[in-house]
């Protein structure tokens, strides 16, 4: 008999077995993985962020978590396109929601990253899930305390580096700016991918150059081809240490109708998710994808777009030199 990944992986705890416990039953955790209280500690812990205060037109990004969650429940053991059981290589659990104040963002700020930092104690990494991109500023807050400015790989229809909506801050079209100001990320290792549509000014993109960002357009993955944009990421990046923010909008409407700001023009999710497979050897700190909306979805095409974009992220942070050991022959 071939034996499972979590017989080649010893204590490492997996998801329930599908074949004992039907997929659409029992409790929607991340994949049916165990919660992070029955395993203890994690080398990587799935938690939501069910806030979405800072949106400048459609709220609903607060129920993504729930929505992700459901819609992961299909989602199996091994991954061929990595060669990974993501799994059975790692310590993989759910941590449940980070609770913040949906009345007040600051408030919200202070928890998402107090919350974060305490998770960090019990998980070598988070792989988060929104909520609107907010979060996406304490959450950096926190890798930061551990592990000094990082480079930032965007992937949204929008820069998300402009200065204020409405004279507010913290929105989550401000993340990345106030990041940068804050000297959180790598100035030279940090990029957006799938940046599309109209923008406020020309001078938009200047300021956004100045923070510290490179960008690959949808234009130019359409004109140049994924293999040429995938050079150019890997290239920006180089060595530093990873933070990926995926805004689900970067994805195009026809693949994930279900999110605030929709913008014509965007990534496939074959795209989306062969991107991140060329991550698979780079130091990935941490990550969240935000912004899935479920009223607006159909079908949970946002929702399994979003749940499989997490897989290639948990197995692309998989440890590469356990995979022989974890692969079933």
């Amino acid at each position: 008999m071939q034996p499972t990944p979590n017989d080649a992986a010893g204590d490492i705890r997996g998801p329930v077995d599908a074949s004992v416990v039907p997929r659409f039953a029992g409790i929607a955790t991340f994949a049916r993985l165990p919660r992070l209280d029955e395993v203890g500690r994690a080398d990587v812990a799935i938690a939501g962020v069910p806030f979405d205060s800072g949106v400048s037109y459609r709220p609903g990004a607060r129920f993504g978590p729930a929505h992700v969650r459901e819609a992961s429940r299909l989602l199996r053991p091994y991954n061929p396109a990595q060669d990974v059981f993501p799994f059975g290589a790692q310590q993989v659990a759910d941590a449940g929601d980070i609770v913040a104040n949906p009345f007040d963002i600051a408030e919200a700020v202070r928890q998402v990253e107090a919350g974060a930092r305490a998770l960090a104690e019990h998980a070598d990494r988070l792989v988060v899930i929104g909520g609107d991109h907010t979060i996406a500023l304490p959450l950096l807050r926190a890798v930061h305390a551990k592990r000094g400015p990082v480079a930032v790989l965007h992937f949204d229809a929008h820069l998300d580096t402009w200065d204020t909506y409405f004279g507010a801050p913290t929105t989550h079209g401000t993340p990345f700016r106030r990041a940068s100001e804050e000297g959180l990320i790598d100035l030279t290792a940090s990029m957006h991918v799938g940046i599309r549509g109209p923008l406020y000014a020309k001078s938009d993109l200047e300021d956004d150059e100045r923070l510290g960002f490179s960008i690959i357009t949808s234009e130019y993955l359409e004109e140049h081809g994924l293999a040429a944009a995938i050079d150019r990421m890997r290239a920006r990046i180089g060595d530093a240490p990873l933070y990926i923010s995926i805004d689900i909008d970067v994805l195009d409407p026809a693949h994930a109708p279900g999110t605030g700001t929709p913008e014509a023009g965007g990534l496939t999710s074959r795209e989306l998710l062969r991107m991140l497979r060329a991550l698979a050897d780079r130091d990935i700190v941490g990550a969240d994808i935000v912004e899935v909306a479920p009223a607006y979805d159909h079908a949970q095409l946002t929702a399994v777009a979003a749940s499989h974009v997490a897989y290639e992220l948990l197995s692309a942070m998989a440890p590469r030199a356990e995979r022989d050991s974890t692969t079933a022959p």
